[in-house]
């Protein structure tokens, strides 16, 4: 199982489990965010972090192609 599979599946848990108790995808998504971040700044500076979530913002149009990717 690829990593992404490995969160992707944890992420659906939290989907279900939060639709069980009325809580949107759209706030589980912000919490998952939150998360993200505050496992990036244990090791990368707040540039970098920036820097990720620029590359992840600029990339949002599945039609379009990617205007940078990370190593």
């Amino acid at each position: 199982m690829s990593a992404h599979q490995l969160v992707a599946k944890h992420v659906q848990a939290a989907l279900d489990e939060a639709a069980a108790q009325s809580i949107s995808d759209d706030v589980v998504a912000r919490c998952l965010l939150s998360e993200a971040i505050r496992l990036f700044k244990t090791k990368r500076s707040n540039d970098d972090i920036a820097a990720e979530l620029t590359g992840a913002a600029d990339n949002l149009d599945d039609d379009t192609p990617f205007a940078f990717m990370r190593p």
